[in-house]
């Protein structure tokens, strides 16, 4: 099981990896708005699909690796429970970066006046 996640997550971050070489690729023109929009769309999509699927497997084996600490020792479930709940808040807050990322590029649009106008 491990080794087909961490296969799955390598061939896609080789396709994500793959997509920045076609990207510096020189062109004759300029990237028109709408494409790049749309880019901009698909990417953060694509991103936050990733981290959440990413970030619910986390929590899943968290959770499960404490219900079977917590069953074999319930003496520690106190302590056990508290280091869930603190391991549980730093896994979402990383699925947390990634949507404020992901609404930067959507609204704010740092990069749009560099690859739009080319230069």
């Amino acid at each position: 099981m491990q080794s087909k996640l961490t296969g799955i997550v390598m061939g896609l971050l080789t396709v994500v990896g793959s997509a920045t070489f076609a990207w510096a690729a020189e062109r004759a023109g300029a990237v028109s708005e709408q494409t790049f929009f749309w880019v901009t769309v698909l990417t953060g999509g694509f991103a936050m699909a990733l981290a959440s699927a990413m970030a619910a497997l986390a929590q899943a084996r968290a959770i499960s690796a404490a219900l079977d600490g917590m069953a074999r020792q319930p003496n520690a479930a106190g302590r056990i429970q508290t280091a869930l709940i603190i391991g549980l808040a730093f896994i979402e807050s990383l699925a947390i970066y990634v949507l404020l990322i992901a609404l930067i590029l959507l609204f704010a649009n740092p990069f749009s006046a560099i690859v739009v106008k080319g230069g």
